[in-house]
């Protein structure tokens, strides 16, 4: 069966050597987390994520939920008491706000948290993840009494969130919902109508679920303008805090999936509900947009999850399966065969995801780390170059690395041979799990779209501008250190390539919508292959200054980086030159061709 062990070094060595968390001690947050405390989360969430999450993966896999005849969902076996404990022992309020029963750390610290439960059980952590990021659209968006009812509950565990969006007739266009809030005399709002695809919307984990649901108010305006959002309760609060009656909404079924079998995927039906307003009429998708972007960075670290505990069940395999012989000698010539791992394919596949998964969680927290910036530095300056940077990689983060986690994933498979294909090893569920991450939360075409249509050109190109000035300073500080050339030389190479990307796509996107559109897969790899060069020479500096002494870690480092710049990079040259092709073969056929 598979097994997981969270990759603490490599955690450590991104935050404290790579991102030198330790130089913003003197602000807020990061004044709460010296670096015994930090790494006191990270070793109890690693013991926690292994010894108690990993164990129920297979288990909620193959178990699955169900709904009883009164609409009540059964978690799988298991869930429940984990869930608990996740909640008694502080684990979900890791960087929440002290104000509503948090910890008051870092993002940043409790990112590496986060990863490791999506590795060790990714339907399980989606119920925390989905309450965290409801969470904090009530505290960006809700009023002060909203935000006294639920946040504290909701932060700690006690009562978990969801997200509302979808309904059988629109998924991404959101213009298009059906569901209604009628106005009352009270100031509440009845809500009737259906959502379908709500991760947790209904569950016996917690004692109350605190449904986001996306309504149009009755006589409001046609399309996105006139969407709201609501808080609606599954039991109504009383004012001094205790449970009241029930809602008026129950899961109507739940979805036979491909994967995530541990996590309930409910079809959510609303009649005459009593909803609460968050914030003002018509202007839900604002609010919600914090929610979103919240999921999405989630659902990009999922695909670095999936990948590298794919990636450690591969390389056991790799060591311990015998068969054949080298091609250049045998190599264990007391077995009757070498281990697999001698073989230069299998080397390749073992080298592709650790470069992916050791590059993504580099990304992934120096991502994290911007959006602490931009809510706790002084330097206005600097908060919004944070903002800038989130706004940007939102969706490269999201797509780049779910696209390339579950190609991880499929790798893993393909070099368990049959023995993948087979439930009993376990690496079949990882493929299954991760291939949701590209299509929820905006399917990777959306992101690229998004990228493309609006991240570009918001504030006249601010953002992406500013980056390549990141990548700039970069090369250009470090253009002298002999060591570091192979991989400051890389980082230029890619820089050019995507600023020439850029200019095509400003030249030529305007001119023809579709030219952008036919375009924007390749941009955004290409995008995500530059940051991923820049994060792999960030950590090449640190593995070179840090190297000696008998330690290989900092030796294997550089060897993948160099496999990166040497193996993976290049392939940008190709999706530079696609992204020059436009639209013209792309839209050529008519529909009844196809």
């Amino acid at each position: 069966m598979a097994r997981y062990q969270a990759p603490l070094r490599d955690m450590k060595f991104l935050l404290y050597d790579v991102l030198e968390i330790g130089s913003y001690s003197n602000l807020p947050r990061f004044s709460e987390a010296p670096r015994d405390v930090v790494e006191a989360v990270l070793e109890g969430g690693a013991v926690f994520a292994s010894e108690v999450l990993q164990p129920l993966n297979a288990i909620g896999d193959r178990q699955g939920c169900k709904r009883n005849p009164d609409a009540s969902v059964t978690t799988p076996k298991g869930f429940k008491e984990a869930f608990k404990q996740m909640s008694d022992d502080g684990w979900m309020a890791i960087s929440a706000d002290p104000q509503w029963g948090g910890q008051g750390l870092p993002r940043v610290v409790s990112i590496p948290f986060l990863e490791m439960c999506s590795s060790a059980n990714m339907a399980f952590s989606m119920y925390p993840g989905l309450t965290r990021g409801a969470a904090e659209a009530i505290q960006v968006g809700g009023s002060d009494e909203q935000k006294k009812t639920y946040l504290t509950n909701m932060m700690t565990g006690k009562w978990a969130g969801t997200m509302n969006l979808t309904e059988p007739q629109c998924g991404t266009d959101l213009g298009l919902i059906r569901t209604k809030a009628v106005p009352q005399p009270d100031g509440t709002y009845k809500i009737t109508g259906q959502k379908i695809w709500i991760s947790g919307g209904e569950q016996d984990l917690t004692e109350n679920i605190i449904q986001l649901v996306l309504a149009r108010i009755e006589g409001g305006p046609e399309g996105i303008k006139g969407i709201s959002l609501f808080i609606v309760p599954k039991f109504l609060v009383n004012a001094d805090g205790s449970l009241g009656a029930r809602n008026g909404y129950q899961c109507g079924g739940l979805e036979e999936k491909m994967g995530i079998h541990g996590n309930a995927t409910c079809v959510m039906n609303y009649e005459g509900a009593t909803g609460y307003l968050v914030g003002e009429p018509h202007k839900g998708m604002r609010t919600m947009f914090v929610m979103m972007n919240e999921a999405r960075l989630g659902v990009g670290m999922q695909g670095l999850a999936q990948a590298e505990v794919a990636f450690q069940n591969a390389a056991d395999f790799a060591r311990e399966r015998v068969q054949g012989r080298s091609i250049t000698g045998a190599k264990a010539p007391d077995k009757p065969a070498d281990p697999i791992i001698v073989h230069p394919d299998v080397r390749r596949m073992l080298m592709d995801m650790k470069a992916f998964t050791e590059g993504a969680r580099a990304f992934t927290y120096w991502t994290a780390l911007q959006g602490d910036l931009e809510q706790v530095s002084p330097d206005a300056h600097v908060r919004e170059k944070a903002e800038d940077r989130m706004t940007l990689l939102t969706p490269v983060v999201k797509a780049f690395l779910t696209d390339r986690g579950f190609k991880c994933a499929n790798d893993a498979l393909q070099l368990h041979g049959g023995t993948g294909y087979t439930r009993d090893q376990g690496v079949e569920q990882f493929v299954r799990d991760a291939r949701i991450a590209l299509i929820y939360e905006g399917t990777n075409g959306i992101q690229a779209l998004d990228l493309v249509g609006r991240k570009l050109a918001a504030n006249g190109g601010r953002a992406v501008f500013a980056f390549f000035n990141d990548l700039e300073e970069f090369v250009s500080s470090n253009d002298g250190d002999k060591d570091l050339k192979p991989y400051v030389e890389g980082v230029a190479l890619a820089t050019g390539q995507l600023k020439e990307a850029t200019m095509w796509l400003m030249q030529n996107g305007m001119s023809n919508f579709d030219n952008a559109g036919a375009s924007s897969h390749d941009y955004l790899q290409l995008f995500g292959l530059t940051a991923f060069a820049f994060m792999w020479a960030k950590q090449a500096k640190a593995a070179l200054a840090l190297r000696g002494g008998g330690d290989r870690f900092y030796d294997d480092k550089l060897a993948t980086a160099q496999y990166f710049f040497e193996r993976v990079l290049p392939d940008a040259t190709s999706h530079l030159a696609k992204v020059k092709t436009g639209a013209g073969s792309v839209m050529a056929l008519p529909a009844d061709a196809f």
